[in-house]
């Protein structure tokens, strides 16, 4: 049985990441500083799974107690989530990205190095890709950044190879998920966003519940077959499995492995909006706003290389994921609480 850490782990994808290593019989360590989510996350999944997990309250700047940490525990492996994520508020005030999410990625591989763990599952993003050129996307397509929060993204895939370069018993995988969306079929656990979603799915199903009266839709104007903005929307339990399967390739030594985690096809904003009014029966009030600073285009995924190297693919659909979102938010009109 395999000890994971995993940072991070009771926001959103963290959560729903820790279920599966539950049901397959992990031991799981989760810290988290509870920034932006609940302790309750943690709770349900253990009720959902009947299985318990470690809890630590850490913060990945707080180097003395990451020492401390590892010093008492003896891991396999990281998955590492913990970090902000809002591309609008990362434009705002960058600084505070900067500082949370790369220096919290040093201290983590700092204390890693010195206790000798030398595995790790990266929670990075297609947000790497900046505005692409072409969609689908490639592993091996240019790498770049619209925004601060891609950078630090991209800053910290770069850290990560280079303590490969410099120490080859390293063994990396960097995930490039797309655009997480759904909840776990229970309804018990999903997305709980703090204050308005910055997230196209949480703010969708809001209006859908009452707590916001409609949906703001950044950008009609662009060149797609809609005018709005297209993304690779992939159910978040899907999403979980491929963390899994990133950590038996680990065992395999890869080294640095990279891949995308997607569907493989795009959606529209309005195309999703489409899909949940499928789903739900309910119908989406919305307005067109301006474009929001550091929002791509048209990005989705190119998987060949996730579904052959890794044996993973997606099994869930775009009504299936506004269906479990629905679902959620029904049971949890405000969240966690």
């Amino acid at each position: 049985m395999k000890n994971i850490l995993v940072t991070g782990g009771t926001g959103f994808i963290g959560s729903h990441t820790v279920l599966e290593l539950l049901n397959q019989n992990y031991r799981v360590t989760v810290i988290d500083n509870l920034s932006n989510s609940k302790l309750e996350s943690l709770k349900r999944v253990e009720t959902i799974t009947g299985r318990n997990a470690c809890f630590k309250k850490i913060d990945l700047l707080d180097v003395k107690a990451l020492e401390e940490l590892f010093s008492t525990n003896d891991f396999d492996a990281v998955i590492h989530f913990a970090g902000l994520k809002a591309v609008g508020e990362s434009v705002e005030y960058p600084l505070r990205y900067y500082k949370n999410n790369i220096n919290g990625t040093v201290n983590l591989c700092e204390a890693m190095v010195n206790a000798g763990v030398k595995n790790i599952v990266f929670s990075s993003s297609a947000t790497v890709y900046g505005d692409p050129e072409k969609s689908p996307i490639l592993e091996d397509s240019p790498l770049t950044s619209v925004n601060p929060y891609g950078r630090t993204k991209l800053t910290i895939e770069y850290i990560l190879q280079e303590l490969h370069y410099a120490d080859d018993t390293w063994n990396i995988a960097l995930l490039r998920y797309f655009n997480p969306v759904g909840a776990h079929e229970s309804g018990e656990i999903g997305e709980d966003p703090n204050g308005i979603p910055s997230n196209l799915m949480p703010f969708i199903t809001q209006v859908a519940v009452g707590k916001l009266p409609e949906l703001k839709i950044f950008g009609g104007n662009y060149p797609t077959h809609d005018g709005t903005a297209i993304r690779d929307y992939i159910h978040v339990c899907d999403l979980a499995t491929g963390h899994l399967k990133a950590l038996e390739k680990l065992d395999e030594n890869p080294g640095i492995a990279i891949y995308n985690l997607g569907t493989g096809k795009g959606s529209s904003v309005l195309d999703v909006i489409t899909a949940f009014e499928k789903a739900t029966g309910m119908m989406i009030p919305y307005t067109i706003t301006d474009r929001r600073s550091g929002d791509a285009v048209i990005c989705y995924a190119d998987v060949t290389k996730a579904n052959n190297e890794l044996n993973w693919k997606t099994h869930r659909d775009l009504v299936d994921m506004c269906r479990d979102s629905w679902n959620w938010q029904q049971k949890n009109p405000d969240g966690y609480l």
